[in-house]
C-alpha cells in the first residue's frame, strides 16, 4: 500500500501522546485537589488517569489495524480501529455518567469552597487539553480515524468539565457561603454535552462496522478517477467499504464490445492502479469489465481478479 507508509506511523504514536499528558495532568489535578479542597478536581484527575487506558485501547487498535492483510483477514484489520473506537466512545459516555452521579451526589452534599489557587491549575489543564484536542481532532479527521477522534473528545470533555469548574468555583468564591455546589451544577450541564458527543461517536463507530457508503463526494471521486482510464465508456456499480483508516473498492466499468478479454483485463488493471496510487487511501480495488454494444449476451462480464494482499 504504497501511499500509506509515510502515514501510518505517525497516527499510532498519536495516542501515546494523549497517555504522556494525561498522565501528567492527572497528577497536576490530584494533588491541586487535595491541597486546594476540591473534590471536583480530585475526581477529575482520577478520571484523566481512566483516560489513559483508554488512550491505550486506541493505541491497541490501531496497532492492529495497520497489520497486513493475510489468508485468514484478507481485506486485513481495518476493523480493529473501528471496535477501539466503539470502547473510546462507550468510555467516553461512561465518564459523562461518572462526572454527572458525583455532581449530583457534591450539590446534594455540604461542602467547603475551594482554595482560590485551583483556579490556576484549571486554566493550566483547560489550555492544555485544548491543544491536544485541536492536534489530535485534526490528526483524526484527515485521516478518518474514528478511534482517534472520540480520544480527541476525551480531552474536549475533560477541558469542558474543566472550564465548568472553573466557572462555578470562582462564582463560588465571589458568592461566598451558600454557592459552595456552583461547580457542580456547570459540570452537570457540560456533562449533556459530552453525551451528546460521545453518542455521535459510537455512531460512526458502528456504522464503519456495518460497511456503511462512504460519503457520496467521496464516491465521486472514485468514480471520476476510474472515468477518467482510457478505455473506460461508462461506469455502472460502485461499492465502497472502509476498513481502518482505508477503502476497499468494487467497480463495474464498461469497455468497448470490440475490446477482447485480455484488453478488459488491461483497462480493469490501469483502473486498479490508478486508485490505489491516489490520495483517497484506497487499500485495493476489483475492476470488473462488461464489453457493451458487442454480439456477447448483456450479462456476461471479464473479471480481473484483485488481491487484498499486498
Amino acid at each position: 500500500m504504497p501511499h500509506d507508509e509515510s502515514f501510518q506511523p505517525s497516527l499510532t504514536s498519536v495516542p501515546l501522546v494523549s497517555v504522556a499528558v494525561n498522565a501528567a495532568l492527572a497528577s497536576i489535578k490530584i494533588l491541586a485537589g487535595f491541597f486546594g479542597n476540591s473534590y471536583a478536581l480530585i475526581a477529575d484527575g482520577i478520571e484523566s488517569t481512566a483516560d489513559i487506558v483508554t488512550s491505550l485501547v486506541v493505541w491497541g487498535g490501531l496497532r492492529v489495524s495497520v497489520a497486513p492483510a493475510d489468508e485468514r483477514h484478507p481485506y486485513g484489520y481495518g476493523k480493529a480501529e473501528a471496535l477501539s473506537g466503539i470502547v473510546a466512545s462507550l468510555a467516553l459516555l461512561a465518564a459523562a455518567g461518572m462526572i454527572a452521579i458525583q455532581s449530583v451526589r457534591e450539590i446534594l452534599t455540604p461542602h467547603h469552597l475551594p482554595h482560590w489557587s485551583t483556579l490556576l491549575v484549571l486554566v493550566l489543564v483547560v489550555a492544555t487539553k485544548m491543544i491536544l484536542a485541536r492536534w489530535m481532532g485534526s490528526i483524526g479527521a484527515e485521516a478518518e480515524s474514528t478511534s482517534v477522534q472520540a480520544d480527541a473528545w476525551h480531552h474536549w470533555a475533560d477541558a469542558l468539565t474543566s472550564i465548568a469548574a472553573f466557572v462555578g468555583i470562582a462564582i463560588g468564591l465571589i458568592g461566598g457561603p451558600g454557592y459552595e455546589p456552583a461547580d457542580d451544577w456547570a459540570a452537570l450541564i457540560a456533562c449533556g454535552v459530552i453525551v451528546f458527543s460521545g453518542l455521535n461517536l459510537l455512531r460512526m463507530a458502528v456504522r464503519e462496522l456495518l460497511d456503511a457508503a462512504p460519503a457520496k463526494e467521496f464516491e465521486q471521486k472514485v468514480r471520476d478517477l476510474a472515468s477518467g482510464v482510457e478505455g473506460v465508456q461508462a461506469l455502472d456499480k460502485c461499492r465502497i467499504r472502509k476498513s481502518g483508516t482505508q477503502y476497499f473498492v468494487e467497480l463495474h466499468i464498461e469497455v468497448d464490445g470490440q475490446a477482447t478479454v485480455q484488453e478488459g483485463h488491461d483497462i480493469g488493471g490501469k483502473v486498479r492502479s490508478i486508485l490505489r496510487n491516489s490520495p483517497l487511501r484506497i487499500a485495493d480495488a476489483y475492476a470488473a469489465p462488461r464489453a457493451v454494444g458487442s454480439f456477447f449476451p448483456s450479462g456476461l462480464t471479464a473479471r480481473r481478479k484483485c488481491s487484498a494482499v499486498t
